[in-house]
């Protein structure tokens, strides 16, 4: 008698690199911290590699607080008293660090596509979000070091905390938080428009209108009611108004939640969209 043995075949289970190679499975969170890592270091290297590309945080707070103070001060505090302006404008330029470092985000981002390097990134087992949020962590350094030298030229022309260094602090950081939700909308322009000189256009057409109808330069009271308006509804106006207060003291309350409200919404809203535009494009 002679027995026969049946022997099943079943198709072996994709592997687990080749599923995240293609997209499929699911990301740890372990795993992503490490990827950010990783992607914030080459980022930071390519700073390390390219000094010119800290040109624009380095000078552009210098240029700004001089032009400013020297240029409008005499006018806003009186001949000779430019001091008092000082306290005025530091704050507020804190708020405009953040949307000029956010600007050169979009760029960036547009640029590396240009290259090549995020249809390379995009085949790799990682999550999309990592590389944006990669790309953010290093431009909050790069702000960082913005309001680094910001605030040094402020102390050098006069600038005095009437608070403590603790809502000087507080300050700093609100800035960071709103000028990283910033950095979602500039991304999302980035990965949008064809060119690099588009998204410089279009973020021209955003900033102006931000930056100079608000309260960083001068105090709303004087400006027509139209105008006003704006101006009391410009996150720029209530990042600037909280960091001031923060510095030179007053209620901070209304102007911090305003920010920190401001800056969840704009998350919210641009972050998912930045990510799946970084998915589909080509």
């Amino acid at each position: 008698m002679s027995t026969t043995t049946a022997t099943r075949t079943s198709a072996p289970a994709p592997a687990p690199a080749k599923r995240a190679a293609t997209g499929e499975g699911r990301i740890g969170l372990r795993a992503n911290l490490r990827h950010i890592g990783a992607l914030a270091r080459r980022n930071a290297l390519q700073i390390k590699q390219d000094p010119e590309s800290m040109f624009d945080a380095v000078m552009m707070p210098i240029i700004f607080i001089l032009l400013f103070v020297y240029v409008f001060g005499g006018a806003m505090a009186g001949k000779g008293n430019q001091a008092a302006y000082v306290n005025y404008l530091t704050p507020g330029l804190m708020a405009m660090m953040g949307m000029n470092i956010a600007m050169a985000v979009g760029v960036g981002i547009n640029d590396d596509f240009k290259k090549g390097v995020m249809d390379r990134f995009r085949t790799m087992p990682i999550a999309r979000s990592s590389v944006l949020i990669a790309k953010i962590i290093v431009e909050v350094g790069r702000m960082m070091v913005a309001t680094a030298i910001l605030l040094g030229m402020g102390f050098l022309l006069g600038l005095e905390i009437h608070t403590s260094v603790l809502h000087l602090l507080a300050a700093i950081g609100l800035s960071m938080v709103f000028g990283a939700s910033l950095m979602w909308i500039f991304i999302l322009l980035g990965l949008t428009l064809k060119t690099a000189q588009a998204v410089q256009g279009m973020a021209m057409l955003v900033l102006m209108p931000l930056q100079f109808g608000s309260s960083i330069f001068a105090m709303p009271t004087t400006m027509p009611g139209w105008l006003k308006t704006f101006t009391d509804y410009n996150p720029l106006s209530n990042l600037a108004d909280a960091a001031r207060n923060l510095v030179n003291g007053g209620p901070v309350a209304h102007s911090v939640w305003m920010t920190l409200g401001w800056a969840a919404l704009i998350t919210v809203v641009t972050a998912p969209l930045a990510v799946a535009k970084f998915r589909k494009k080509t």
